[in-house]
């Protein structure tokens, strides 16, 4: 009751949507005889007119809604001229949904490819890039060119982003057009592989002003369980913590370095530095471009002379794992910072974990959610409209046909086994080509469409088999399934955006006949498949054959409908038919459909807590990008944060405490001589330390940078907190994976889970933030310049070069969840399936 209650509401609600709509019809209506008589040149001038009167506005989307029925009537008229297509009412109803922010839902064939342009055309007044996203390459290309006529005739410049091999100049010339159509996974991978920069001009996308999402529900539901990750290689780096190792071996105590095992220092003293840097076979360890391999160094002799096995780690299955110095008890999951962790693998000569390491991450939801405003165009979107407005604030709004749907949705046919099932519907099949009604067959699975081509071969049934692997091939494929005697097997998401035509003679056989072989786990699918037949009024049928040994049934709802056909006492090959056993079969469906949107909004949940950081991080590095921005504040203030860390580090708080650990330790760190005495008269004025250190360390730092000009000094100091926060935001992307891993066992004792994550991220982002600010710091303390100008500039530019090219080495990998579908099309679990042996190309490989 409450259902068909909320029903009612809704639909009501609908219903005064669409009128409000219609009404709205009326002003561009009455627009159409006016702009009908202009001639091409004045037509393309009215537009103008319009896009300088946004452009001049002060509130430019209050300024869009004002030109609104204007830019509508205009758009319509040149697309009649251009492109031989004149808007429907239906059609301006959507442009108006899109433009609103709001989820279109317009049934197959409804022409949205021609929706989208009313939005897009009005939106790209605002001078910023509208984005029309779409499900693959294919379509992709194919709108971009389609409509490619009308936005030019306009004033108008098409970009399109494909999986094609386009470099970074390519891409950016592609974002800087006023429209671009381009993939989910091509505009999140950019997103992410801009974030890796090391060049502001070399970032691609330039902003998220409005996006149409077209097919919204497959990439806004179907692809949100399987976030966007771009995994490095391991290769360089792992080399370095294994040469570090190695050298760090062949230096000797005292001779080449001192121990402070009180406090855990180590000391490298000048004949070391030159041993090493023999070893290495570089002639400044503490250069610009060499920095990071000091770091690794200084890692590598604690491993071996400040950290002992059996007593800071042990070795478990080939891990290094740390043992709790309070508890003595193993920390699982937990790893040491700064590279310490590594450097311990390696000399321990396990595997270091630094393989397909998570360089950048981000979920479909978050990436969607950076535009400013969002739409999204589909066939099935009300059966998940709940989700979209929690997820995503995305209102689902039903649009009426063009026509009435003339196609028949017969009720669900039920076999008690599946080799009945198959006899039956390829009995149909057989009789409809004999016919000469055009079928199409929808399939789950690559596995099960493959058992139906063997069957129909073996009745010399001529027909075409689609399963969701040659998106353009697939499409022309599709395109003929609506002719006589065509019969065409397709797995549900094939084809997916290409109607099905048919002529005069198959609309008097009774259109396109619709047969599914069994029941998604999803409504949406399914009315996806009955939604290829029927299009613009046209007649169709469809109807589903299922048997108790499908998996829905047999997991989710078989034991109602078993005990139906059990009391009919049903022979062989016959089957039941009625809506009861249709109802169970959606109600197990809402079952499925349920969990699913757990899953989601669980890994939504999860990953709001990294967005936030994500979002911190990269404010960060895109300020560190700006040549422009001056970083001395900064190094002032993290100087005096660095100065209470150093303290604490130390355990050197009073002249009382042991101030030779305090020198030490600066030396190491700060490459900085501390003067006892001076130290202690500062201790008796102030009562503190902090003031001498801090008046050092400034000496210091101004008589070292005061060698080089400005601009390379603050080319340097940029590069040095780039490359720190790049190596830390890695490292603490890792911690994170760990983390989120192990996090649900906290549930056996009575905590949530998600509130311990958010409680322990948050600690671990602060644990960074200092990270960050002490690491760079120290290396800009311990980098040695050359006194030659050319060759410090060089050396620089050399700097820059390797992070780069680190930068360009990332591998971006989609990787689906171990218990996800496999998005080869097997029907099997991922884990179970491509995730045995690793990415395939061409299937989650890029």
């Amino acid at each position: 009751m409450i259902a068909s209650l909320a029903k009612k509401i809704f639909s009501n609600k609908n219903d005064r949507l669409v009128a409000h709509y219609k009404k709205e019809i009326k002003k561009i209506n009455a627009l159409e005889e006016t702009y009908s008589k202009l001639s091409d040149e004045e037509l393309k001038e009215a537009f103008l007119k319009l896009k300088e009167q946004v452009a001049n506005a002060k509130n430019i989307s209050e300024e869009l809604n004002k030109v609104l029925f204007a830019s509508f009537a205009i758009t319509r008229e040149a697309s009649k001229r251009v492109l031989n297509m004149r808007h429907f009412d239906v059609q301006l109803i959507g442009g108006m949904v899109l433009h609103e922010g709001k989820i279109a839902e317009m049934k197959t064939g409804e022409g949205k490819t021609l929706v989208a342009t009313l939005p897009v055309c009005l939106n790209a007044m605002s001078q910023k890039s509208v984005h029309i996203v779409t499900v693959n390459d294919y379509l992709a290309r194919r709108d971009a060119e389609a409509m490619r006529p009308l936005y030019e005739f306009l004033g108008y410049s098409v970009g399109i982003i494909t999986g094609d091999n386009y470099d970074d100049n390519d891409r950016i010339e592609q974002y800087s057009k006023d429209i671009v159509y381009g993939t989910n996974n091509e505009f999140g991978f950019d997103y992410l592989r801009d974030n890796m920069k090391y060049d502001l001009n070399q970032k691609v996308q330039k902003h998220h002003y409005f996006a149409i999402v077209d097919e919204v529900d497959s990439i806004l539901i179907d692809e949100a369980r399987t976030p966007l990750i771009i995994s490095g290689p391991a290769n360089k780096t792992l080399d370095n913590y294994k040469i570090a190792n190695e050298v760090a071996l062949k230096l000797k105590k005292e001779e080449h370095f001192s121990i402070d095992e009180k406090n855990r220092n180590i000391l490298i003293n000048e004949a070391g530095i030159a041993k090493a840097e023999e070893l290495f076979k570089i002639d400044n360890l503490y250069s610009v471009e060499n920095a990071v391999l000091a770091h690794h160094l200084d890692q590598a002799l604690k491993a071996n002379y400040l950290f002992f096995i059996d007593k800071d780690y042990v070795l478990r299955e080939g891990e290094v794992v740390i043992v709790d110095e309070f508890t003595g008890r193993l920390s699982e999951g937990r790893r040491f910072s700064e590279g310490l962790h590594q450097a311990l693998e390696a000399k321990e000569g396990v595997k270091i974990k630094e393989e397909s390491q998570t360089l950048a991450d981000i979920t479909y939801q978050n990436y969607f959610r950076l535009y400013e405003k969002l739409a999204g165009m589909t066939g099935t979107a009300q059966t998940e409209a709940s989700e979209f407005l929690q997820i995503y604030n995305l209102e689902v709004v039903s649009i009426p046909t063009n026509l009435p749907i003339a196609r028949k949705d017969l009720n669900d046919l039920i076999y008690k086994t599946e080799k009945e099932k198959f006899k039956a519907l390829v009995d149909k099949i057989n009789e409809l080509y004999k016919k000469g009604q055009p079928v199409l067959v929808g399939t789950a699975s690559i596995e099960k469409s493959e058992k139906i081509h063997e069957l129909l071969k073996s009745f010399r049934i001529p027909h075409s088999v689609l399963n969701a692997k040659q998106h353009a091939q697939e499409a022309e494929i599709i395109k003929d399934a609506g002719k006589k005697g065509a019969v065409t097997i397709a797995t549900n998401m094939a084809g997916r955006g290409v109607d099905i035509k048919i002529d005069d003679e198959i609309r008097a056989l009774g259109g396109l006949y619709i047969i599914g072989t069994e029941r998604h786990e999803s409504r949406r699918i399914d009315n996806q498949l009955r939604g290829r037949s029927g299009r613009q009024g046209d007649p169709g049928v469809s109807q589903f054959y299922l048997s108790l040994e499908d998996p829905l049934l047999r997991i989710f709802g078989s034991d109602k409908i078993k005990n139906i056909m059990d009391k009919l006492g049903l022979d062989e090959g016959e089957h039941i038919e009625s809506k009861l056993v249709t109802r169970s079969v959606e109600n197990a469906q809402k079952k499925v459909e349920s969990m699913h949107f757990e899953a989601r909004k669980h890994l939504l949940e999860y990953d709001d807590v990294a967005n936030e950081q994500r979002k911190a991080i990269y404010r960060l590095r895109d300020e560190l990008l700006d040549s422009n921005t001056d970083l001395s504040h900064r190094i002032n203030e993290n100087r005096k944060e660095c100065i209470m860390m150093f303290l604490q580090k130390s355990n050197v708080f009073s002249i009382e405490d042991d101030l030779e650990a305090l020198c030490t330790l600066a030396k190491e760190d700060f490459n900085l001589e501390l003067n006892k005495e001076e130290m202690k008269n500062s201790y008796e004025i102030n009562g503190n330390f902090e003031n001498y250190i801090e008046e050092e360390l400034k000496k210091s730092y101004e008589l070292k940078m005061s060698k080089i000009d400005a601009s390379m000094k603050n080319e340097i100091e940029r590069l040095v907190y780039l490359q720190t926060l790049d190596n830390l935001w890695r490292e603490h992307l890792y911690v994170m994976d760990n983390l989120k891993t192990g996090i649900g066992l906290r549930g056996y004792n009575q905590k949530d889970p998600l509130v311990e994550y958010k409680k322990e991220s948050y600690n671990l982002f602060l644990e960074l933030a200092s990270q960050i600010k002490y690491t760079a710091i120290k290396m800009l303390y311990k980098l040695q310049l050359r006194e030659n100008e050319a060759e410090l500039e060089e050396e620089t530019k050399n700097a820059r070069e390797k992070l780069e090219q680190n930068s360009n080495n990332s591998l971006a990998v989609k990787k689906p969840a171990r218990n996800a579908p496999c998005p080869c099309g097997s029907g099997k679990k991922y884990k179970d399936c491509c995730g045995k042996s690793g990415p395939k190309k061409g299937i989650l490989a890029k």
